[in-house]
């Protein structure tokens, strides 16, 4: 009787939501493989042997380990809380990574040195260093969350969804609208509205389905929406074949001659690892799901460590939008089915195919869905009188999106946006939005010390470059590390001021309500 009980007690291993979220996570981390592969071949003008033969083999296994790890965390999490609706952690390749090891590190080397291998050795050794920065990080990371605010925190993960997230898919639905508003209708009814199609079919294979049935149609009338055509799918199969990961040590090796200009980025995109990550861990425990931090960080570093070892040189992570697949259903099931997913596309070269046969404007709705999501839970999950403190922490996010949009064209005009202010505010935009987001919070309840702390931290890492700078340094924006010192002096100064603490009462405040100035 009792070994009954305890096998009716086990957690489902699949059920009909992790379908939803397996289309709807699979085909993310499938848009984000298309992309990391254009980068690799188009940018860095990487063969293909070396792209499909050894790179996307060895990410694929990285990936693979890093899902199914999460898979087997939330099993032991619903089987020690015996609930039923446990959802995996998202992870996969840090897409903001993605584009600085590709244009700050590997594309400068290539064309340096004109070679790619140089690159892209140069690429592993910087995910080396920031595999053990991950990992010591693990420790540290639970007690600065401990201290941190969660307004502060959800709040610079909005910034991130609301801007790097949202923002191109966006773009691109409107750029071809007749794929991307039908298909962002299709998500947006049955995952926002509870619609469910025939046969339960899920809303992210309704919309690739359809999708690809317009843009295929359109080829017959000779409108070419989504740019898919015969002859490029024919191409995408010379690609095919089969390449497991092979170790490649000594290329990590090769790639120490350029440590110091990996370093000036390593250490503070550890950093902005560290915070990324407590922020999603974060987002998670807010939907109900509380994980581990140390455990996180630690299995992020150990699986980017043996993809860089094998020859991958984009680092993992846990991804923003836990609450989203939660929401669509998604347990234990959908990331350990992302893992087969990913090592059939990569070690087959299927990821080529795919390229040319599916319009990746009908894949777009899904991340805007999920940046949506992210945006909502920040406010829906904190105290009614933080929003303020939230649409701070946004603020230097849409400074460094601003900004990546502005470089191109001031150029052009002799200028650039770092040169009009956008770097000093957007500049480490993931630590500065934590931090200012923490000082208002702290403000809003009127523990005046705990604010100057974060100010004067604030202080410290403007000073050495972490925050409102372009690079790592001593004094790269003295004025703003003094600003940041003045505020910490005076916020502390207010902590000791007796009559001030006396004539408020900490937690009782309503809501912030706005008032036109007078």
């Amino acid at each position: 009787m009792t070994s009954i009980a305890s096998e009716m007690k086990r957690p489902a291993l699949w059920t009909a939501g992790d379908w939803n979220a397996f289309f709807g996570f699979g085909t993310n981390i499938l848009v984000n493989m298309l992309v990391l592969t254009g980068l690799l071949r188009f940018v860095l003008k990487m063969p293909d042997s070396l792209v499909f033969g050894r790179i996307l083999p060895a990410l694929g296994l990285m990936m693979c380990l890093s899902t199914m790890y999460y898979a087997f965390l939330a099993y032991r999490l619903a089987l020690k809380s015996g609930r039923s609706d446990v959802c995996a952690l998202p992870s996969g390749v840090s897409v903001p990574h993605m584009f600085i090891v590709t244009f700050v590190i590997m594309l400068p080397i290539t064309l340096r040195t004109n070679d790619p291998i140089k690159g892209w050795e140069a690429g592993l050794v910087w995910v080396f260093f920031q595999s053990f920065i991950l990992m010591i990080g693990g420790f540290i990371a639970p007690y600065i969350r401990k201290i941190t605010p969660r307004a502060a925190l959800l709040g610079t993960l909005a910034g991130v969804s609301i801007t790097f997230i949202s923002m191109r898919p966006a773009l691109e639905m409107y750029m071809t609208p007749i794929i991307g508003l039908t298909c962002f209708a299709i998500i947006l009814v049955s995952w926002f509205g509870g619609f469910k199609y025939p046969k339960g079919i899920p809303a992210g294979l309704v919309a690739i389905a359809v999708g690809m049935i317009i843009a295929w149609g359109s080829n017959l009338f000779g409108l070419g929406y989504g740019g898919l055509s015969l002859e490029g799918l024919r191409g995408a199969f010379t690609n095919f074949g089969f390449s497991v990961p092979i170790p490649a040590v000594d290329h990590v090796f090769s790639g120490f001659e350029f440590l110091g200009v990996i370093l000036v980025t390593a250490i503070p995109f550890g950093i902005y690892d560290l915070v990324e990550a407590m922020d999603n861990v974060e987002s998670a425990e807010a939907a109900g799901d509380a994980y581990p931090t140390t455990r996180v960080l630690t299995a992020d570093g150990v699986v980017s460590l043996i993809g860089c070892l094998m020859g991958n040189p984009f680092i993992n992570a846990v991804y923003i939008g836990h609450p989203g697949w939660k929401a669509m259903g998604g347990r234990i099931g959908y990331s350990a089915a992302t893992g087969i997913m990913v090592i059939i596309l990569s070690w087959f070269a299927v990821v080529s195919v795919l390229l040319a046969l599916v319009p990746v404007v009908a894949i777009a709705p899904i991340l805007l869905y999920i940046g949506m999501l992210i945006g909502a839970q920040a406010f829906q999950t904190t105290p009614a009188k933080h929003a303020p403190a939230i649409v701070l922490a946004l603020t230097p996010h849409l400074a460094a999106w601003s900004k990546t949009l502005m470089d191109g064209a001031l150029g052009a005009a002799g200028t650039s946006a770092a040169a009009i202010g956008f770097e000093i505010l957007g500049g480490g935009s993931i630590l500065t939005g934590l931090v200012l987001g923490a000082i208002a919070v702290f403000v809003i309840e009127k523990k005046f010390v705990e604010a100057s702390a974060f100010a004067l931290s604030g202080a410290v890492l403007t000073f050495f470059g972490f925050m409102h700078g372009e690079s790592v340094g001593l004094a790269v924006t003295p004025t703003v590390a003094v600003a940041y010192t003045i505020i910490a002096v005076f916020l502390f100064g207010l902590s000791r001021s007796a009559a001030i603490l006396s004539a408020v009462e900490p937690s009782e405040q309503k809501a912030v309500a706005a008032t036109p100035a007078e």
